[in-house]
């Protein structure tokens, strides 16, 4: 048999190609030209060109045919074999119809009953078909007898759900006159493997870089290998394994895949031959020893690791992060280091795309556009965001965060500059999408409008109303296929992306990332008609799975809004893609347990032992490819950097199994892996040349800016935070209601107030006989009119039942003792203070004011939140009543109610276990209530003065212990940057 291999250290595709060209240097100059090389992935064989170019240095040659082994369905070798087989189905229509045998179940067995999970699942059906056909099993023979018979209650809803893939779907294909694409795939292998061995090709075959993958591979392998013009090169075989170690090797072992593939092929290691070519490259054999030895099976481990002999591990180093972002600043600095070597190429290898995307926003600091070969997700495109983003507002009834979120899409235009869409957005957002949710659709929009009148606003409404109206068409329930719901989408979509001088269709498809989301769709709606009508709110989900399972598109998202293209010299390689090549510095990152290697999940519909009895490959398996991968990588370069952080989205991390068994088996040696430096180069990446001290911010605006009347409720707030004062009354600065603002204890203590008001102002001349029912009745029309949600008024009318109970009884136990002579209710005051900085007004809206038939008054307040106490009363830092009875006194309130006040007290109303309470000040003391109230208009002259003094400054917060609960203004002061600073003087 003509078997060979490249050792891992020796660069594979340059040593097919000096080989090659070595032996068809006798030849006629055709003599490199006529033959094939197959090689498992479509990268390799691009790269394999650039190898032949280097091998040929530089000079013109034609080239032999080049392709992938997976790539024989896009140009069949053997023409015969493809036009016998049935076409492959495409992959939307394999779905779609797969989804609607799923949904024929109408729930049984714990089947979804909507196309968006239908999708999904059955998306994980189609993978579970595609694992057994090129594993050559067939599941429709295998299945029944999967489980063991002492689980097989256990596991029987799961193979009666399975009967879709191995009853239902063979007849489906059968009728429409189409295959599974794996099936094609296998058959195709299948059928050159069958025409080789009849008809041996006089030209040269090469089968290079193979695994045991998938069999049909294997068997065309085994057919090359017997030609008389055939090789067949394996990639890193270990030749020096010791034998005992190799007969026990585990699924999970790096040679394990290679291992299964020579025993498909009938052949041992002593039948595979060295390549002649392989000459050695700039990594030192010595490095492939040293791993062999660390990863030797356990069953050799005890006789190896006692071996004292040194290890060889020059070029490697451990890159050691803090956490993921810090790795991806780490291995960018790396690889833009590289690049400081004329001619250097360098690579990051990484299954974790996350880490990928934010290695290429790093190098994005130094302008390089890094070659991401696993591109970007199809889903995550601008034209395929804009669809999913209108998809989910017209699902929401076109709520305010969504409904937002698609108009400040970049590609949203209206038939209007983007500006001036994102102006008009602005406009509406501000009009009537801020605060409570105004209601679901465009009517409730228009209503809120009318509230509110906005010009800009309406125009913005209109465009809005007519651009997505073919989204909007369908009702509650689709009466017609999804697929005609989906054009509607689409159309809305095209007319929302016309700007002033661009139609939508040429916005929304232009290039390479519009055309492929164009083409997906046009696929996919072809594919919807098989499915049933289903629920509009189901769109969202169902265009989230059918992006979400398409291929991905050639990556451009670090090209926007850029000039230039990828560099040549640094790339980022998937596990798959970064087989066979060949760097000078390669980082490989993201090596923790369930990353790299990824996790040994047996998938969702069949348990490891029922895996084990159809004979499809075990989950270890893939472990082991992707410790083979690991190993070649770090044969692959020179400088070799490993990585992997100590915490992951905030856990701790497990390092990947061949990491530690490195490092150990060199701490049993004395030796360590270097720690690369790179984590210190990030870390002081944005530290400043030196650290500045600032002050907080002292703003002292001129005195005739500074407010001449303030509310009482607004007195607290200067004392406890002067910046407040200045931001609200100085700066005019308003705090924006949050989008789709829930109903909070705020608007709860309004309806209290509301109910009671009405009440108080009902019964201020004859206290009725039914108090308690009519109180009920105010504080239940005050819950209707605020227009809650239906299960947030049902949690809070039991608590205004409680408190129309609570306070009835109060007032009965009140008026047995003294009836007020007079009642007045929300009673608005003006006290006006001459100060030497000029007048000042002090304003106030009195909760409850009653006059008693001795002349005196009681001021009571209500509160539903937190209640001030005494101590802060008393230390002036609470001063609401005391400067209300001021006012009171000094006649503010009208002449009516104007004189010396007996009792001051909060009632706390909550409507809770304890439905309310009375909170006296000052033990309802004459006296002491009349000396608070003098003081507290002392206070409050000589607050006035003070901050009528130039250079007396607005401080936030200045003494944080006697900070509000609550500030608008915090974040714009900038709170938390001087939590730090010790308390100190207002000025």
């Amino acid at each position: 048999m003509n078997l060979f291999t490249i050792p891992a250290h020796i660069p594979f595709l340059d040593a097919i190609a000096a080989e090659w060209l070595d032996a068809s240097a006798s030849g006629s100059p055709m003599a490199a030209a006529d033959g094939l090389i197959l090689l498992p992935t479509r990268r390799a064989a691009r790269s394999l060109a650039d190898a032949f170019l280097r091998a040929a240095d530089g000079r013109a040659l034609l080239l032999p045919r080049i392709t992938a082994i997976g790539a024989l369905d896009e140009a069949p070798l053997t023409l015969a074999g493809a036009l016998d087989l049935p076409p492959a189905i495409e992959p939307a229509r394999q779905l779609a119809a797969l989804s609607r045998l799923i949904l024929a179940m109408g729930g049984r067995d714990g089947a979804p009953r909507t196309a968006d999970r239908a999708w999904r699942l059955a998306e994980e059906l189609a993978v579970l078909m595609d694992e057994a056909e090129r594993a050559g099993i067939d599941l429709a023979t295998t299945l029944p007898d999967a489980a063991d018979p002492a689980f097989a209650q256990h596991w029987a809803r799961t193979l009666a759900f399975l009967r879709i893939v191995t009853e239902h779907w063979p007849g489906f294909l059968a009728e429409q006159g189409v295959m599974n694409p794996a099936a094609r795939q296998v058959a195709l292998i299948d059928a050159q493997a069958a025409s080789w061995e009849r008809d041996r090709p006089a030209y040269r075959v090469l089968i290079a870089g193979a695994t045991a993958a998938i069999p049909a591979v294997a068997r065309l392998a085994g057919v090359v290998a017997r030609l008389p013009t055939g090789s067949v090169v394996l990639a890193g075989l270990d030749q020096g394994l010791p034998e005992a170690a190799w007969v026990a090797l585990e699924p999970s072992h790096p040679q394990a895949g290679l291992a299964a593939l020579l025993r498909a092929l009938g052949a041992t290691r002593e039948d595979v031959r060295g390549w002649t070519r392989s000459r050695a490259g700039g990594v030192p054999a010595s490095r492939s020893e040293a791993l062999r030895r660390a990863l030797l099976p356990g069953a050799a481990l005890a006789d190896d690791w006692t071996d004292p002999r040194p290890a060889d591990i020059a070029g490697l180093s451990r890159l050691e992060a803090a956490d993921q972002q810090e790795e991806a600043a780490s291995i960018a600095l790396i690889l833009r280091a590289a690049l400081e070597a004329p001619g250097a190429r360098a690579a990051l290898v990484t299954p974790d795309r996350a880490l990928a995307g934010r290695v290429t926003a790093e190098l994005g600091r130094w302008g390089i556009v890094a070659d991401d070969s696993a591109g970007e997700a199809l889903a995550e495109t601008p034209p395929a965001v804009f669809l999913r983003l209108l998809a989910r507002a017209v699902a929401d009834e076109l709520a305010p965060v969504a409904l937002l979120a698609l108009l400040k899409h970049p590609l949203a235009g209206a038939g209007l500059t983007p500006a001036a869409c994102r102006t008009g957005a602005r406009a509406l957002e501000l009009a009537c999408l801020r605060g409570p949710r105004p209601g679901p659709g465009i009517s409730a929009l228009r209503a809120a409008l009318r509230k509110v009148p906005d010009a800009a606003a309406l125009d913005m409404l209109t465009r809005l109303e007519e651009c997505i109206a073919p989204a909007l068409r369908f009702g509650a329930t689709l009466a017609s296929a999804p697929g005609e719901a989906m054009a509607g989408l689409i159309e809305a979509a095209e007319r929302l992306a016309r700007t002033e001088l661009e139609a939508g269709p040429a916005r929304l498809w232009a290039g390479e990332e519009g055309e492929a989301v164009a083409a997906h769709l046009g696929a996919v709606l072809e594919a919807l008609d098989l499915l049933p009508a289903q629920p509009r709110d189901t769109m969202a989900g169902l265009l989230d799975a059918v992006l979400a399972g398409a291929p991905a598109v050639r990556s451009r998202r670090a090209l926007r809004g850029r000039t230039g293209a990828e560099h040549p010299r640094i790339f980022i390689w998937g596990l798959l893609e970064a087989r066979l090549q060949t760097v000078d510095v390669l980082v490989l990152g993201g090596l923790t347990e369930g990353v790299w290697p990824p996790s040994t999940d047996p998938g969702p519909w069949l348990s490891r032992p029922m895996r084990a009895r159809m004979k499809l490959p075990s989950p270890e398996a893939m472990v082991g490819q992707a410790a083979h991968d690991f190993v070649s990588a770090v044969c692959a370069a020179p400088v070799v950097v490993l990585s992997c952080p100590r915490r992951l989205d905030g856990a701790p991390t497990v390092p990947a199994r061949w990491l530690t068994r490195i490092e150990m088996f060199l701490a049993g040696r004395g030796a360590a892996l270097p720690r690369h430096p790179a984590s210190g180069w990030a870390r002081m990446l944005d530290q400043p040349v030196a650290l500045r001290p600032v002050p907080p911010p002292s703003p002292r605006p001129p005195v005739s800016r500074r407010p001449r009347q303030l509310s009482v409720t607004a007195i607290e707030t200067w004392l406890r935070d002067p910046y407040a004062i200045h931001a609200r009354h100085i700066l005019r600065l308003v705090p924006l209601a949050e989008i789709e603002q829930d109903t909070d204890a705020a608007d709860y203590g309004s309806m209290v107030h509301a109910g009671l008001h009405r009440f108080l102002d009902e019964a201020a001349g004859v206290w009725p006989e039914d108090a308690r029912e009519r109180l009920r009745a105010h504080l239940m029309r005050a819950l209707f009119d605020a227009g809650l949600r239906t299960a947030l008024a049902n949690w809070w009318a039991p608590r205004l039942e409680r408190i129309a109970d609570w306070i009835a009884a109060l007032e009965a136990s009140r008026r047995a003792e003294i009836v007020p002579s007079a009642l007045s209710t929300e009673v608005s005051g003006r006290w006006e203070l001459k100060r030497p900085g000029g007048l000042f007004t002090l304003t106030g809206r009195a909760d409850r004011i009653e006059r008693r038939a001795d002349g005196q008054l009681a001021i009571l307040d209500y509160k539903t939140g937190s209640v001030p106490g005494q101590s802060d009363v008393e230390a002036g830092l609470a001063p609401q009543l005391p400067l209300e009875a001021a006012m009171a006194r000094a006649g503010a309130f009208g002449a009516a109610i104007a004189g010396e006040t007996a009792e001051l007290a909060y009632w706390h109303i909550t409507g809770g276990f304890e439905p309310g309470k009375v909170r006296a000040l000052f033990k309802n003391d004459a006296a002491a209530i009349a000396k608070a109230a003098r003081e507290a208009g002392v206070k409050l002259g000589a607050l006035i003065d003070a901050f009528d003094d130039p250079a007396r400054c607005y401080l936030s917060q200045p003494r944080p212990g006697r900070a509000p609960r609550f500030s608008d203004y915090g974040q714009l002061a900038r709170v938390a940057e001087w939590a730090a600073a010790s308390e100190g003087d207002e000025t």
